[in-house]
């Protein structure tokens, strides 16, 4: 570098874009030079095609965001953790609101069960004694239709005519058999049956559900399983009133009689052909005796209602509809009467096994003679019942041979 006359070093002068040079003797190499140039140069021309963007002011009081500009992805950290707590109380606040449906779906229903179990009026029907057959394969309920007047007031009994009998008789006596394999059976026990009945003698089976001879349920029971050698495993009793609320709870029931019916003592007068019969239609319907056969047709109506009543009790369109669902546990579960160690849960396996298409059958008739002391009487016949029995002893489907209507 050349010195000045005055005796100072002489630095070297910078052009226009303040990049300094050399003289060609060396010093800053020309490539370093090109380098600057073409830096500056690229800086001048953003500048003249995109103006500088400023930031906006920021407010002390804002959050800060952090992500993209638009906020997209970003998360807002305002550093006092209050989000954070919201989103637990919010976690928190779903969890309590699930834990409280999940409890009531499960403790309703379990409180009306108990409840609805707690109302059923019990009674002590299956009791052990000598010679009681031993437990055996399938399942049997005993049904009893009684004609107690309990619920009932004097103008019901009036309308209903049932008339004012004290005590309580059998109307109605079935047996549900439901086998271990194959379809159940609804098997109706002609209430003039002449069996042997404990305390009272030989006599019609429902003489031994008649209070003022001293029987009962428990001695009904044992009538026919000594008679049958068939055990009992459930048993069920209704009286007139639960018979009606019940045909009324479902809406009533559709039958389809193939000739018109009248009976005054009954309270029946309905015509031909299929229509809804309420309580005290259905009530009359069961109960009378106006027809060819007596209580032998009876008995087959009495079956085929009973089977398309609690069809329709347990079917979707009632179950699913509280307007009937509710009033029919209600109004069931007051007027039954069950054995001692029978709940509400017997009641429905009994309808769930009626909804599998029973076959609808009597026990065997042999003949039906008038005996002395006892007026008309009916008799099983001894090889068909014994047929039927045994099939009900060891667990296996009635035979078709065994059926009669």
């Amino acid at each position: 570098m050349a010195d000045r006359s005055d005796g100072r070093k002489r630095r070297p002068s910078a052009d226009r874009t303040g990049v300094f040079r050399r003289g060609a003797d060396g010093g800053v190499p020309d490539e370093i030079n090109r380098l600057y140039r073409e830096r500056d140069s690229a800086q001048r021309s953003a500048g003249r095609t995109q103006p500088t963007k400023r930031m906006p002011p920021v407010d002390p009081g804002s959050s800060t965001r952090r992500g993209s500009a638009s906020g997209g992805r970003g998360r807002i950290h305002d550093g006092t953790g209050r989000n954070r707590r919201d989103k637990e109380r919010r976690a928190r606040r779903r969890r309590t609101i699930a834990v409280v449906v999940i409890a009531l779906l499960v403790l309703v229903p379990t409180v009306f069960y108990f409840w609805a179990d707690s109302r059923l009026q019990r009674v002590d029907a299956l009791t052990d004694y000598e010679g009681r057959p031993a437990d055996q394969p399938g399942t049997t309920y005993m049904i009893v239709g009684s004609d107690s007047r309990d619920g009932l007031s004097d103008e019901d009994m009036n309308s209903l005519r049932t008339g004012r009998a004290e005590g309580k008789r059998t109307d109605t006596i079935m047996v549900l058999y439901v086998p271990e394999s194959g379809r159940p059976s609804i098997v109706s026990v002609p209430r003039d049956s002449y069996v042997s009945i404990p305390g009272i003698g030989e006599n019609k089976i429902n003489a031994a559900f008649a209070e003022d001879l001293g029987g009962g349920p428990a001695t009904l029971v044992q009538s026919f399983e000594q008679a049958s050698q068939v055990r009992i495993d459930h048993y069920v009793e209704i009286g007139f009133a639960g018979f009606v609320d019940i045909v009324d709870a479902i809406g009533g029931v559709e039958m389809c009689p193939e000739e018109p019916m009248e009976d005054p003592k009954a309270g029946l007068d309905i015509a031909a052909g299929c229509q809804e019969m309420d309580g005290a239609t259905a009530l009359g319907y069961v109960r009378t005796r106006a027809s060819a056969r007596a209580d032998l047709d009876r008995i087959q109506r009495q079956r085929e209602f009973f089977s398309a009543l609690v069809s329709k009790a347990t079917a979707p369109s009632t179950l699913v509809n509280p307007f009937r669902s509710v009033p029919l546990v209600v109004n069931g579960t007051a007027t039954f009467s069950v054995d001692d160690d029978d709940h509400l849960s017997n009641l429905a396996g009994m309808a769930l096994a009626m909804r599998d298409q029973p076959s609808t059958t009597t026990v065997p008739v042999g003949s039906t003679p008038t005996l002395p002391g006892a007026g008309s009487v009916v008799l099983w016949d001894e090889g068909l019942s014994e047929e039927m029995f045994e099939a009900m002893r060891t667990g296996q489907e009635i035979p078709e041979s065994a059926l009669q209507d």
